[in-house]
Protein backbone atom coordinates (compact mmCIF):
# COMPACT_ATOMS: atom_id res chain seq x y z
CA UNK A 1 0.00 0.00 0.00
CA UNK A 2 0.98 3.04 -0.81
CA UNK A 3 1.30 6.65 1.64
CA UNK A 4 -0.43 8.57 -1.26
CA UNK A 5 -3.78 10.16 0.23
CA UNK A 6 -6.69 11.21 -2.41
CA UNK A 7 -10.35 12.22 -2.07
CA UNK A 8 -12.78 10.82 -4.47
CA UNK A 9 -15.96 11.96 -4.77
CA UNK A 10 -19.21 9.47 -4.47
CA UNK A 11 -22.41 11.08 -6.70
CA UNK A 12 -25.71 9.69 -5.95
CA UNK A 13 -28.01 10.38 -8.61
CA UNK A 14 -31.54 8.55 -9.88
CA UNK A 15 -30.64 6.99 -13.02
CA UNK A 16 -26.96 5.53 -13.19
CA UNK A 17 -27.54 4.48 -16.87
CA UNK A 18 -28.09 7.99 -17.76
CA UNK A 19 -25.26 8.80 -15.84
CA UNK A 20 -23.07 5.98 -17.28
CA UNK A 21 -23.51 7.58 -20.54
CA UNK A 22 -23.54 11.56 -19.87
CA UNK A 23 -19.89 11.01 -18.01
CA UNK A 24 -18.21 9.01 -20.71
CA UNK A 25 -19.30 11.39 -23.47
CA UNK A 26 -18.60 14.67 -21.81
CA UNK A 27 -15.69 13.90 -19.98
CA UNK A 28 -14.17 10.74 -21.46
CA UNK A 29 -14.62 9.13 -18.45
CA UNK A 30 -13.52 5.24 -18.19
CA UNK A 31 -15.70 2.71 -16.01
CA UNK A 32 -12.40 1.02 -13.52
CA UNK A 33 -14.92 0.02 -11.32
CA UNK A 34 -18.72 -1.78 -11.53
CA UNK A 35 -20.82 -3.01 -8.69
CA UNK A 36 -24.35 -4.21 -9.99
CA UNK A 37 -26.91 -5.34 -7.07
CA UNK A 38 -30.31 -5.45 -6.32
CA UNK A 39 -30.67 -2.17 -5.30
CA UNK A 40 -29.08 0.08 -7.40
CA UNK A 41 -25.73 0.08 -9.68
CA UNK A 42 -22.23 1.53 -8.32
CA UNK A 43 -19.22 2.34 -10.82
CA UNK A 44 -16.06 4.26 -10.46
CA UNK A 45 -14.63 6.50 -12.78
CA UNK A 46 -11.45 7.47 -14.06
CA UNK A 47 -10.53 11.10 -15.79
CA UNK A 48 -7.03 10.90 -16.83
CA UNK A 49 -6.20 9.50 -13.29
CA UNK A 50 -8.90 11.74 -10.96
CA UNK A 51 -11.13 9.15 -9.73
CA UNK A 52 -14.73 9.85 -8.39
CA UNK A 53 -17.98 7.18 -7.96
CA UNK A 54 -21.64 7.32 -8.64
CA UNK A 55 -24.63 5.18 -7.67
CA UNK A 56 -27.79 5.57 -8.71
CA UNK A 57 -30.96 3.03 -8.37
CA UNK A 58 -34.94 3.85 -8.19
CA UNK A 59 -35.49 5.56 -5.06
CA UNK A 60 -37.13 9.20 -6.05
CA UNK A 61 -35.17 10.48 -2.47
CA UNK A 62 -31.79 10.40 -4.32
CA UNK A 63 -31.33 13.71 -6.14
CA UNK A 64 -34.30 15.03 -5.13
CA UNK A 65 -33.50 17.95 -3.66
CA UNK A 66 -31.68 19.85 -6.70
CA UNK A 67 -31.18 22.86 -5.15
CA UNK A 68 -29.61 22.19 -2.21
CA UNK A 69 -26.80 19.94 -4.19
CA UNK A 70 -26.41 23.30 -6.33
CA UNK A 71 -25.83 24.93 -3.65
CA UNK A 72 -23.61 22.66 -1.73
CA UNK A 73 -21.59 20.86 -3.88
CA UNK A 74 -19.80 21.42 -6.80
CA UNK A 75 -17.52 19.39 -8.31
CA UNK A 76 -13.61 20.97 -10.46
CA UNK A 77 -12.71 19.44 -13.49
CA UNK A 78 -8.74 20.55 -13.99
CA UNK A 79 -8.71 20.04 -17.46
CA UNK A 80 -5.36 20.94 -20.21
CA UNK A 81 -7.92 22.27 -22.78
CA UNK A 82 -11.31 23.18 -20.93
CA UNK A 83 -12.93 24.67 -23.77
CA UNK A 84 -12.67 21.87 -25.50
CA UNK A 85 -14.26 19.63 -22.36
CA UNK A 86 -16.72 22.08 -21.68
CA UNK A 87 -18.24 22.03 -25.69
CA UNK A 88 -18.67 18.27 -25.18
CA UNK A 89 -20.22 18.27 -22.01
CA UNK A 90 -22.78 20.86 -23.51
CA UNK A 91 -23.10 18.60 -26.58
CA UNK A 92 -23.28 15.18 -23.93
CA UNK A 93 -26.74 17.32 -22.15
CA UNK A 94 -24.93 19.66 -19.59
CA UNK A 95 -26.09 23.50 -19.40
CA UNK A 96 -24.02 26.19 -19.44
CA UNK A 97 -23.60 28.31 -16.01
CA UNK A 98 -21.19 30.33 -17.34
CA UNK A 99 -18.95 30.10 -20.40
CA UNK A 100 -15.11 29.48 -19.87
CA UNK A 101 -13.10 32.91 -18.99
CA UNK A 102 -9.98 34.13 -17.28
CA UNK A 103 -10.37 35.43 -14.16
CA UNK A 104 -8.76 35.16 -10.39
CA UNK A 105 -5.89 33.68 -11.81
CA UNK A 106 -8.13 30.83 -13.34
CA UNK A 107 -9.15 29.49 -16.88
CA UNK A 108 -12.61 28.55 -16.13
CA UNK A 109 -15.64 27.57 -17.20
CA UNK A 110 -19.05 26.06 -15.20
CA UNK A 111 -21.89 23.88 -16.39
CA UNK A 112 -24.96 21.80 -14.34
CA UNK A 113 -24.59 18.18 -15.78
CA UNK A 114 -28.41 16.88 -16.14
CA UNK A 115 -28.69 15.19 -12.51
CA UNK A 116 -28.39 18.53 -11.19
CA UNK A 117 -24.60 18.43 -10.23
CA UNK A 118 -22.21 21.62 -11.30
CA UNK A 119 -18.75 21.23 -12.54
CA UNK A 120 -16.37 24.09 -13.14
CA UNK A 121 -13.76 22.77 -15.56
CA UNK A 122 -10.25 24.93 -16.53
CA UNK A 123 -7.25 24.92 -15.05
CA UNK A 124 -5.12 28.00 -13.06
CA UNK A 125 -3.63 30.37 -15.25
CA UNK A 126 0.03 30.33 -14.33
CA UNK A 127 0.05 26.40 -14.44
CA UNK A 128 -0.20 26.29 -18.06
Amino acid sequence: MNNKSSIQPWLSVQNASAAISFYTNAFNAIETYRLETPDGLVIRFSINGAEFWISGSNDDKINSDKDLQAKNIRMVLIAENPEDVFAKSIEAGATEIFPVGEEHGWKLGRIVDPFGLHWEIGHPVNAH
